[in-house]
């Protein structure tokens, strides 16, 4: 394998061909520490079964990123992939879909070689979920793969799928054989968020998974955890020595976890109404930024040490005395967005007019710990505002002091550290710095790192990552059972509290949210970043 396949690069020269380190990293070498990360990570023999391949996230993400993974040479030449819809395709047709697919959202460059070797084993499956004998020429499919591509009867199931859907297709992995791994290879199966819509479904789909599957091979998603720059936190905090000894109330004033979208619900109505922004955004992104963040050093980065810390964090997590002062939530109205009108969530088409469900939700959170205490948690996301953004940021306290006349310091705000994680990858570091003159005058500067103009490769794409994770079984970046339940133990009482409210907060759209998010913050004398 090449240089540019062991570090993130371009496909090599043999595309798929395990040789040298990664055969070794693949076979088990008892002279390497397996936790060696410059050994390459290549997935052996397996199939990837995705149900649902006709939906936008198997068409943009999915199909994409298995390409993506094979022209890097992280698969094995017998990889196969078989698509289950309720479509009448035969196999070239699927074929062909994943070839548009893959032409049109692969992040690495389109190579017939690497094209070729891949579409030798994919397959494609009609039916319904409720179909026995599709699932049944679903088994028969995929043990034509372990003797024609050498699979070896390992199989990842992926749930691309409303979650109305899981536990009907999860019995019928069990009932057709194809959930029974055992002395016959390894299964898996991916779920893809939500996990619920409160703590009760969560706990009754968890039983339904855990009658099938054990738990080591259940794989939730949430793909904010694929991302480089929220992996970049566990980086950042526990491989410098200068962040991690100022990382905790003793220097941080508060802390704001963002999640901004200027887009509206586009064809999501059926999904998104009812559900809203809190449990779409806050119950699984950013409850495992603020995990992240909080989270004390892990004794490793193995998934049991790493979940383990979060799981803590979470415990620890307290609500605002009261509900009504220390959460907001909104709805976006008809407005101006990009120098275009874009109409309301009321007006959007699948909505109805008496709609109750958020498209802004904001909310205060304290953690009971040591490290934490008293110092508060702003979370907050919307649709529809001014522009697309995620970021971590800690707000440290003022300077006790300032031995400066007060107008030279009229420009000064707080210090920052800034982890952004989307659109413009990187970390700012916002500080006081003189301005060049005679007179001493301080104001805020910033001191950027970038992704894009400090490493050569391009980062890959979440899915990537997880994909490969899941093909490798490796569960650090997947939260488990436990981590899903203290989140909703978290939201549900919000949830619950806003049920008994009115219509949220109307706020037009192309702005930062509705006035009750800046009245939270005004309250306990803060502000919030400007997008």
């Amino acid at each position: 394998m090449t240089a540019g396949a062991e570090t993130g690069g371009i496909a090599p020269a043999n595309p798929g061909v395990i040789t040298g380190r990664a055969e070794e990293a693949r076979q088990g070498n008892p002279l390497r520490d397996p936790r060696d990360r410059r050994i390459p990570r290549v997935a052996g023999p397996c199939v990837l079964v995705i149900f649902g391949v006709t939906g936008d996230l198997a068409r943009k993400k999915l199909m994409p990123a298995v390409y993506d993974l094979a022209n890097r040479g992280l698969l094995p030449p017998g990889f196969s992939l078989v698509g289950f819809a309720r479509r009448d395709w035969e196999h070239e047709d699927f074929t062909q879909v994943t070839y548009q697919a893959v032409k049109e959202h692969a992040r690495t460059p389109f190579r017939d070689t690497v094209w070729q070797q891949l579409s030798e084993g994919v397959r494609f499956v009609p039916g319904e979920f409720d179909d026995d004998a599709a699932f049944d020429r679903l088994a028969e499919t995929v043990r034509e793969l372990d003797v024609e591509r050498g699979t070896g009867g390992n199989y990842a199931f992926y749930l691309s799928i409303p979650p109305r859907f899981f536990p009907l297709v999860v019995q019928q992995l069990k009932r057709s054989g194809l959930a029974d791994g055992r002395g016959r290879g390894w299964r898996r199966v991916v779920i893809e968020k939500p996990f619920g819509h409160d703590l009760a479904s969560a706990l009754e789909l968890n039983a339904i998974v855990d009658a099938v599957f054990p738990a080591g091979s259940v794989f939730r998603i949430d793909h904010y955890l694929g991302k480089e720059t929220v992996q970049n936190i566990l980086a950042l905090r526990f491989a410098n020595e200068m962040y991690e000894p100022i990382w905790n109330r003793g220097y941080v004033d508060h802390i704001q976890i963002t999640m901004a979208e200027d887009v509206g619900i586009g064809g999501r109505a059926g999904y998104y109404d009812g559900i809203g922004a809190a449990r779409d955004v806050i119950q699984n992104h950013l409850l495992q930024l603020l995990a992240l963040t909080a989270m004390e050093e892990p004794v490793s980065f193995d998934a049991d040490s790493l979940r383990m810390e979060k799981e803590k964090a979470l415990s620890a997590v307290r609500l605002p005395p009261d509900l009504a002062t220390g959460t907001a939530r909104g709805q976006y109205a008809a407005g101006w967005q990009g120098g275009i009108q874009v109409p309301g969530y009321l007006e959007e088409e699948g909505i109805p007019s008496d709609s109750r469900t958020e498209t802004y939700a904001a909310v205060k959170l304290g953690i009971d710990t040591r490290r934490w205490a008293g110092v508060p948690f702003y979370l907050r996301t919307g649709k529809r505002m001014t522009r697309r953004m995620t970021e971590v940021a800690l707000i440290f306290q003022r300077a006790p002091h300032l031995p400066f006349a007060a107008t030279d310091t009229e420009e000064l705000g707080q210090n920052a550290l800034v982890i952004r994680i989307q659109p413009d990858e990187g970390v700012t570091v916002r500080f006081g710095s003189k301005v060049p003159g005679t007179a001493m005058e301080v104001r805020d500067v910033n001191m950027d790192f970038a992704y894009g103009q400090s490493f050569t490769e391009s980062s890959p794409e979440a899915y990537e990552r997880l994909l490969l994770d899941v093909l490798i079984g490796d569960p650090p970046l997947f939260p488990r059972q436990a981590e899903v339940e203290l989140s909703w133990r978290i939201l549900d009482p919000i949830e619950e509290f806003w049920a008994s409210y009115t219509k949220p907060e109307q706020y037009p759209a192309g702005i930062a949210g509705p006035a009750s998010a800046d009245a939270l913050m005004a309250r306990d004398g803060r502000t919030w970043r400007r997008l």
